[in-house]
């Protein structure tokens, strides 16, 4: 079915989210110096069609392997293994080094917007919640780690040796963020690895890569040299030489179980490096008969199409039991048809364009796939396509067998299956390669209980009559199966970016005296009963 496209005329863009000239990104940070790259770099395009043609935002350098292993080296030297300056600085003077750079993140928050609306298609609600939550999440992570420096400032006297434990960093970290939320998840490990002490690496994802332009000054003027590196490019020569070095002490990952797989296998010693991961997710929600159907609706509508369901805690399958089945699509295409479809600073706009280069032929593939084995595109309009806009396809009813049943499709694309026995939708879970979280809804708590006990040994979070979701921060976010490895919240993210240490001695008045004379005149940063307020 035919729509009118809604990609924009220039004339029509209200100014002040006008895109002019190009961003060409040419600097890149190693060592603490700003380089110039005069070499081959890669555009970047809008997924945003402006007078009928692809708007071209700038360029980024694409790093030779001889540049990416300056950064290592820079990194490497800034650790200095475990001498440096940043890694034996106190937390009280790594904290001051974190919130110098909030102040001056700040000031880059409309850029950063702009870009993210531009380059990802992000709405402009969306792109400020992103950055507003990702300065949220600093400031919360500074909070835990006095918390938690707090609790390891005393001494602990056990079978007559006493003792201070506290957490010291890794090494050299490299952080690899993903294009959906290419600022707030890559911080989410970038900001606790750099504020336990680790020298980082950083490597904006391919698509989201320009918004960390206007951030580059801030992180060479708030940290020392070579703490914080930048490298751009294809992972193949830039990622592949840093894993094979063996000096990567600990990856942080958020993508495909299938590069992950990659990245860790070119480590030398894999057992000596820490891997964080956050991988694909193929959430599942189950509507019980006694679900009341409005909250449900509601609920997953959000939670399958908000940022177009390219989130890896959307809900990507929708089992609904078949007694309301119907009653709930008829709801819920209601609500599907409800969506504004546009461009990401119109107001209310829900559904915006792509920013993977062919994703819509590819949910069109998943259609298509879905309707030759009895599913059915509900409503009007669905899977309709608009160059790189994708309109909601509802596929009902799915079965096993086809394509988005199992595949993850990370898109406009909501399929919903009915059941009859609960275990049909607990199998799906069990058979799963992925256990990242599922959505319950019904009213019956013995129900509701009995689908508890099964699903928490499946996946890691169990959302009752809500979204699947990560949020709020201070929750543990984490995933079984291909799903994930480590945990990541605000308190979890910085114990998974260190290490327990300890100072130990016998309790002899002579060891009494030394430690007496290291705390009392400052001269131990670790070996300290500094109270942090």
């Amino acid at each position: 079915m035919a729509k009118k496209s809604v990609f924009p005329k220039s004339a029509d863009i209200p100014e002040r989210f006008r895109w002019s000239g190009t961003l060409d990104q040419d600097r890149y940070l190693i060592g603490g110096e700003l380089r110039q790259w005069k070499g081959e770099t890669e555009e970047v395009y809008s997924p945003i069609y402006v007078d009928s043609r692809p708007v071209l935002l700038g360029h980024y350098p694409l790093l030779t392997e001889r540049k990416s292993l300056e950064a290592l080296d820079a990194a490497c030297a800034a650790y200095d293994r475990g001498r440096g300056a940043w890694p034996t600085m106190s937390v009280e003077a790594r904290i001051r080094h974190v919130e110098a750079f909030v102040g001056r993140m700040q000031a880059a928050r409309e850029e950063v917007v702009k870009i993210l609306m531009w380059e990802i298609g992000k709405t402009l609600k969306d792109s400020e919640k992103e950055f507003d939550r990702t300065v949220e999440y600093i400031r919360d992570t500074v909070t835990a780690l006095k918390d938690l420096d707090r609790t390891s400032s005393k001494f602990v006297i056990e079978q007559g040796v006493l003792g201070q434990i506290r957490r010291s960093p890794l090494g050299v970290v490299l952080c690899m963020g993903p294009y959906n939320y290419p600022l707030n998840e890559t911080f989410t490990t970038l900001i606790p690895a750099l504020i336990m002490g680790n020298a980082v690496i950083f490597k904006p994802p391919k698509l989201g890569v320009l918004l960390h332009a206007p951030l580059l000054e801030a992180f060479k003027e708030s940290f020392p040299p070579g703490v914080v590196n930048t490298v751009y490019g294809e992972g193949q020569k830039i990622i592949g030489p840093l894993m094979q070095s063996g000096r990567i002490d600990a990856l942080a990952f958020i993508g495909s179980s299938h590069v992950a797989n990659i990245l860790q296998k070119q480590h030398p010693k894999p057992h000596r490096c820490r891997f964080v991961l956050g991988l694909e997710a193929k959430n599942a929600a189950i509507i019980l008969e006694d679900a009341d159907l409005d909250e449900a609706v509601k609920e997953c509508v959000l939670g399958s199409l908000s940022y177009n369901g390219q989130r890896c805690t959307a809900l990507k399958m929708i089992f609904v039991h078949a007694t309301i089945a119907d009653a709930f699509v008829e709801k819920f295409i209601s609500a599907v048809e409800k969506l504004k479809c546009g461009m990401p600073w119109e107001d209310g706009v829900f559904i915006t364009p792509l920013p993977e280069p062919d994703k819509t032929s590819y949910l069109d593939e998943l259609v298509k796939d879905a309707q030759k084995t009895g599913a059915l595109v509900m409503g009007h309009g669905g899977g309709v396509m608009d160059r790189t806009l994708f309109y909601p396809a509802v596929l009902y009813p799915v079965l096993p067998g086809m394509r988005i049943y199992s595949e993850e499709q990370f898109g406009p694309v909501v399929p919903i299956a009915r059941f009859v026995r609960i275990e049909e939708a607990v199998e799906y879970i069990m058979d799963s390669n992925y256990g990242q979280q599922a959505s319950v809804f019904g009213k019956d708590p013995d129900k509701i209980a009995k689908l508890i006990d099964p699903l928490v040994n499946q996946v890691c979070r169990v959302n009752i009559n809500s979204q699947c979701q990560r949020g709020p921060d201070l929750f543990p976010f984490t995933g079984r199966k291909d799903s994930a490895e480590g945990t990541l919240s605000v308190t979890d993210a910085l114990k998974v970016f260190s290490i327990r240490s300890l100072v130990a001695a016998k309790e002899t008045p002579a060891n009494k005296s030394i430690i007496t004379g290291i705390i009392r005149e400052r001269k131990s940063n670790f070996l300290s009963t500094d109270y942090l307020l």
